[in-house]
Parts: C-alpha cells; sequence; structure tokens
C-alpha cells in the first residue's frame, strides 16, 4: 500500500487549500483514512478521519468547523478542504491508513510522505 498526498503549498491567511491523498492498494470497509500534521518542534497532531465504510467524520477541536475530510471511493482517494487557514495550520500534513479509529499516530500504520502547508500572515 502507498500513499500520495498532494495540494500543499503557500497561502494566505483567511485562504483556502484542498489536499488529497491517493491509495494504491486495497482500502476495505474496516478501514479508516486520517490526516495528521506536524509543525516544527511539535508532536504529530490528529486533524480528521473519515470511515470507509459509512462516510462517518471526526475532527480534531482546533479545525472543526474549518476543514471538512472526504472520500471518492471509486478513485481511493481522500481529500482535506481546509478553509479560513490561519498561520497556526502550518506544518506538514499526513495521510494515513489505519484499522480502526484512532486519534493518535501509533493508531495507523500506513503513512504518505507529506505534503508542507504554510500559512502566511
Amino acid at each position: 500500500v502507498q500513499l500520495q498526498a498532494s495540494g500543499g503549498g503557500l497561502v494566505q491567511a483567511g485562504g483556502s487549500l484542498r489536499l488529497s491523498c491517493q491509495v494504491s492498494g486495497r482500502i476495505f470497509s474496516s478501514h479508516v483514512m486520517a490526516w495528521f500534521r506536524q509543525a516544527p518542534g511539535k508532536e504529530r497532531e490528529f486533524v480528521a478521519a473519515i470511515r470507509w465504510s459509512n462516510g462517518f467524520t471526526y475532527y480534531g477541536e482546533s479545525v472543526k468547523g474549518r476543514f471538512t475530510i472526504s472520500k471518492n471511493n471509486a478513485e481511493n482517494t481522500v481529500y482535506l478542504q481546509m478553509n479560513t487557514l490561519k498561520p497556526g495550520d502550518t506544518a506538514v500534513y499526513y495521510c494515513a491508513r489505519g484499522n480502526s479509529l484512532g486519534y493518535r499516530s501509533a493508531d495507523y500504520g500506513y503513512w504518505g510522505q507529506g505534503t508542507l502547508v504554510t500559512v502566511s500572515s
């Protein structure tokens, strides 16, 4: 299984970006796809997750109401729509696949390479 994240870049505060995570290999209905982020000098932080079976979504407190996770089953792709971006959102964003819902990076066994999001003030 390989996960390829893309869509990062430089954006001004208040702007939007859409990240994509293309997954090669099977995603089973039991799987959960998630986004994490890691800012310099900080721990990796849970951002959002989506159940592949039913599309139920979960968000970290710092992004609720601003970010939306979604999926395209036919294309094996997960998206993260990020709106009203803040400088504090600056981080490398990673997509991950897990066997069940979790909020820790250790709960996910497969990871993409990360895509950098920089939000300027």
